[in-house]
């Protein structure tokens, strides 16, 4: 896969996906990474990449020209998938994730900035307008870097193993169970025995039950969609008896 960014500040993900996994995947060829300056295809001396929007609103606009020419020029007779990075696209999730990693397109990330980009450009490219949340940045670079992040590292070979993100948050539609590591008790508090027991099925029964557990205390609107098993439906119904039952306690308590 080969992913390429268009962006006023091409160091910024240069730095960033230069590093750690992801930099690692990168230097063994699991994927290729290109950032390009839209400045570099201004068509004045300048180097002028914005204008006022016809409007009345305030702010500056990237025009049509200087990224076109970008797009022409890194893409040539490649049809790589498009994607600019908007606040009015869909939220970005792990599902969104997967299908880019599983296509194994190449990727035309654009990088908004000021008070966005001409329309006429991404009509012309065809982009898919991506959001990463409900909120306004000051530019498409940290979302270009976090959507190339989860992407790359869902492609065979920057993981060591495939379970490493599999378990994880969102993959299957569950939040992770909570995680411990050395030394056995820290500071009084003690890792769950059943963790230290080296008896694998029970371990794997705790940690589903705790990833129903984190999903219904924290984000109970994704077991609407996740694929639950008539085990997992049995734990959730204890689960909310439970929570029930100890909010009356506590309601009754402090009355």
């Amino acid at each position: 896969m080969r992913i390429d960014i268009a962006t006023l500040f091409p160091e910024i993900c240069e730095t960033y996906l230069g590093q750690s996994i992801v930099g690692r995947a990168r230097n063994k060829g699991v994927f290729e990474l290109y950032c390009h300056q839209i400045r570099d295809y201004a068509f004045d001396k300048h180097r002028r990449v914005d204008d006022t929007p016809y409007s009345e609103r305030q702010g500056m606009l990237l025009m049509a020209e200087p990224i076109w020419q970008c797009f022409k020029a890194v893409v040539g007779e490649r049809k790589p998938k498009v994607i600019y990075m908007s606040p009015r696209g869909k939220v970005l999730d792990q599902k969104k994730l997967k299908e880019l990693a599983e296509a194994r397109e190449d990727l035309f990330i654009l990088c908004g900035h000021y008070e966005g980009v001409d329309q006429r450009v991404l009509d012309r490219m065809e982009a898919e307008e991506i959001s990463i949340g409900d909120y306004v940045l000051t530019g498409g670079e940290l979302p270009a870097m976090i959507l190339a992040d989860g992407v790359v590292r869902l492609l065979d070979g920057t993981l060591s193993q495939e379970d490493c993100f599999m378990d994880e948050s969102h993959y299957n539609g569950l939040l992770e169970y909570p995680q411990y590591t050395k030394p056995q008790v820290w500071d009084g508090y003690e890792v769950p025995e059943v963790l230290v027991s080296g008896h694998r099925a029970n371990i794997l029964r705790w940690r589903r039950e705790k990833s129903l557990e984190e999903t219904y205390l924290k984000r109970p609107e994704l077991l609407k969609t996740a694929p639950l098993t008539p085990q997992d439906e049995a734990y959730l119904s204890e689960l909310e008896a439970r929570y029930v039952d100890m909010a009356e306690f506590f309601e009754g308590k402090f009355r």
